[in-house]
């Protein structure tokens, strides 16, 4: 083999260790010897190594691209990766948030359905970009169809709510809620919403929405100074309330995106169908 640059190999692998170390942690929620309290925390943590496995995932790339070691070798391992820990990882903690459907045989099989086939998009998802990837990094302007780390990012930013909202809700926003009613009402919440968020994501990945490429329309090139306080703001906000922040922030560029590209089809069809050239009917 090749020799390989180690520093963009070893953040890849960083990547992918963060998403076996999620799906450690998640295998340890549901044991009758755990409290609310520290499945709560259970969930947070496979929520935040995903997290994780993403700042890797963005690191590994970015450094390849500045020392100009980029290679097949590593978009392939990159893959490999990111099918760990946007794949696997996601769908598997996926099966320990959903709803407690075990005694439900045809119900729990659904769950468990809507977990694969989350895998599977994600699968499809990486491997149709490795065949459409250009070398060229200036095209890498707008993915076809949802990233797996955007689609990773809802499951995870829904783990690290359910397991840290009810906690700072009734101990620093609203210390006059009851803390155990609270906890049970987020938890039903996301029980009830994580297997229709994960399907619709999923169907996302294999779509042909076009997603913007967030960190290169943000972060590089010459800014403005007004653009620079905008970072700053949404940062600090995501500093302050993460547990909301992060949700609204991944929910909004995975699914704000196809509203706006289908109300943005839907607007221009009248106007189209009202400007027709002159001497036509």
């Amino acid at each position: 083999m090749r020799k390989v640059a180690i520093l963009p190999t070893l953040l890849t692998l960083g990547n992918g260790i963060c998403g076996f170390a999620a799906i450690a942690i998640a295998s340890k929620i549901g044991t009758t010897e755990l409290t609310p309290s520290e499945t709560d925390h259970l969930f947070a943590s496979a929520g935040w190594l995903l997290l994780f496995a993403m700042v890797f995932d963005m690191l590994d790339g970015y450094v390849a691209r500045l020392s100009r070691t980029a290679s097949k070798f590593g978009g392939e391992l990159d893959s490999l990766c990111d099918a760990i820990s946007f794949g696997v990882a996601p769908a598997f903690l996926l099966l320990k948030m959903g709803p407690d459907w075990t005694p439900r045989r045809l119900l729990h099989q659904l769950l468990a359905g809507i977990a694969a086939l989350y895998m599977v998009c994600t699968v499809l998802r990486l491997a149709r970009f490795n065949v459409d990837n250009t070398p060229d990094p200036a095209s890498h302007k707008r993915f076809k169809g949802l990233p797996s780390p955007g689609a990773a990012g809802c499951l995870a930013a829904l783990a690290i709510f359910r397991g840290e909202f009810a906690d700072k809700l009734t101990h620093t926003y609203l210390p006059y809620l009851e803390e155990k009613s609270t906890r049970e009402t987020i938890h039903d919440l996301v029980q009830s919403v994580s297997p229709l968020l994960a399907l619709v994501v999923a169907l996302l990945m294999v779509s042909r929405v076009a997603y913007p490429h967030v960190t290169k329309q943000v972060l590089r090139g010459r800014r403005s100074v007004g653009h620079l306080i905008q970072v700053l703001l949404v940062a600090f906000i995501v500093v302050l309330v993460r547990e909301v922040a992060l949700l609204v922030l991944f929910l909004g560029y995975s699914l704000g995106v196809p509203i706006w590209e289908l109300a943005a089809k839907n607007f221009r069809a009248p106007v189209e169908a009202q400007v027709t050239p002159e001497g036509q009917a």
